[in-house]
């Protein structure tokens, strides 16, 4: 059985590229923190965004 792993480049390109914020505060930022930044930059979407529940799974599976 193969461990999942957080998708960190994706998560990266997201923050430091469509965010554009500093490393130092992406860095500091916490899951829900980016999920919300993310759901600012793209208020309209409303296809594919992460749903409370969904958060909460990928909290769970990667508590760091």
């Amino acid at each position: 059985m193969s461990e999942a792993r957080f998708p960190w480049e994706e998560a990266m390109t997201l923050g430091l590229g469509t965010l554009r914020l500093a490393p130092d505060i992406f860095w500091r930022m916490t899951l829900p923190e980016l999920a919300a930044a993310a759901r600012a930059a793209r208020p309209d979407r409303t296809d594919g965004t992460m749903k409370r529940g969904e958060l909460g799974a990928l909290m769970t599976r990667f508590p760091d």
